[in-house]
């Protein structure tokens, strides 16, 4: 019989086979086991009771793993509705840096580092551009989610950028891009690759990649970085901004995959859907193994703490709240509230009133006794 199409059930059948080929991590395998313990006795729970008609059931709690496909659902919509109370009446601007596949290997050994530098080399630049005079002559925002995957699951470092199309200047003053251009792309693209290649080329001198031992192969993969075309993309907002930040957020709390993508598996080979942009974004299902499945799944574990959704400029957590206010008066638009949606869900949480009954369907299900935790067999 068919496995259930799930990440959580490709894990239990292929875990060993993949350590078996490679050396997975101590975060792999914490990650791995979190999901493993998704919603099962593993980590406790409650047993309901419907009011009604007596039926029972039990609820198990959640991992709660940022890379669990089943769990953060209700952390990243609160993420999204939290962006959409400081969006600004101006256009905003989706831009997206791309990391060459040149630098997979070094990624592979040292990828907080050079995760962290990409972050820092794309708001250097944007940061660059904007406070030109010649250009917007003021102080950006950007909000920032990196994304490690490619829709086959290979390595495919980037990083999404939602940038409002304006800077406010050291007076104060807003000064707007034009409706349908922020930055020429060209320029973008050449000033990220040389300030990200020699941000590498001083962490390496300072010892901060120290698995990166042979000189001469770093001194040849830092010259074809600079004879590469970075792939920058640049597109305006013109309406429906939300949409973007609806894009953002389904990935703001997870990574990588959803089960709603694998279409079947049968404790073997795994079915998995994914978009083809070469051919015009036609929807298309591919055969892997589950092992290579989860490989790949597993190059997207990041190093534990890592913040991969982050905020800059005028947008930056430490000074949001303050600067927000002043650039809506600026430009003279109304000051943002808390979305219904936002306080509907608030109010939920307050007068949550036990689950919905799927059996009688007119009582709640309601906490009858706490689950301790069980020991997952075999562990």
């Amino acid at each position: 019989m068919a496995e259930l199409a799930s990440l959580q059930a490709v894990i239990r059948a292929c875990l060993d086979g993949v350590a078996a080929t490679q050396t997975l991590s101590p975060r792999q395998w914490q990650v791995c086991h979190h999901i493993l313990d998704c919603r099962t006795a593993a980590l406790g729970g409650f047993a309901l009771s419907c009011d009604q008609c007596e039926a029972e059931a039990l609820c198990y709690h959640a991992c709660r793993d940022r890379h669990c496909p089943r769990c953060q659902h209700r952390a990243s919509l609160d993420w999204c509705e939290r962006q959409r109370a400081a969006l600004l009446p101006v256009t905003y601007h989706h831009v997206v840096f791309t990391l060459p596949s040149t630098l997979n290997g070094w990624i592979e050994v040292h990828p907080k580092e050079l995760y962290h530098l990409l972050f820092e080399t794309v708001w250097a630049t944007l940061s660059a551009f904007g406070s030109d005079p010649k250009r917007l002559d003021g102080q950006l925002g950007m909000t920032a989610v990196l994304h490690t995957w490619g829709q086959t699951l290979t390595r495919h470092v980037h990083l999404h950028c939602l940038v409002p199309g304006g800077a406010v200047s050291a007076s104060g003053e807003w000064h707007p891009a034009k409706s349908t251009y922020l930055f020429p792309v060209r320029a973008l693209s050449r000033h990220v690759r040389g300030g990200f290649v020699s941000r590498l080329r001083q962490a390496v001198e300072a010892g901060r990649l120290p698995r990166l031992s042979d000189s001469r192969e770093i001194e040849r993969v830092l010259n074809t970085l600079m004879g590469l075309e970075w792939v920058v993309y640049s597109k305006p907002c013109l309406v429906h901004t939300e949409t973007v930040v609806d894009y953002l957020g389904r990935y703001s709390h997870r990574t990588a995959l959803s089960d709603s993508r694998l279409v079947s598996f049968d404790g073997q080979a795994v079915e998995l859907s994914y978009k083809d942009y070469r051919d015009g974004d036609r929807r298309k299902v591919m055969t892997l193994s589950g092992t290579e499945l989860l490989r790949r799944f597993l190059l997207h574990v990041l190093p534990k703490g890592f913040m991969r959704v982050r905020h800059f400029g005028f947008l930056a957590n430490r000074c949001r709240a303050r600067r927000l206010p002043e650039i809506r008066t600026a430009i003279a638009a109304p000051t943002a509230t808390v979305s219904p949606a936002q306080e509907g869900s608030e109010e939920l949480t307050r007068t949550f009133d036990g689950y919905p009954c799927p059996t009688c369907r007119t009582g709640r299900l309601r906490v009858r006794a706490a689950l301790a935790p069980k020991r997952r067999d075999g562990g």
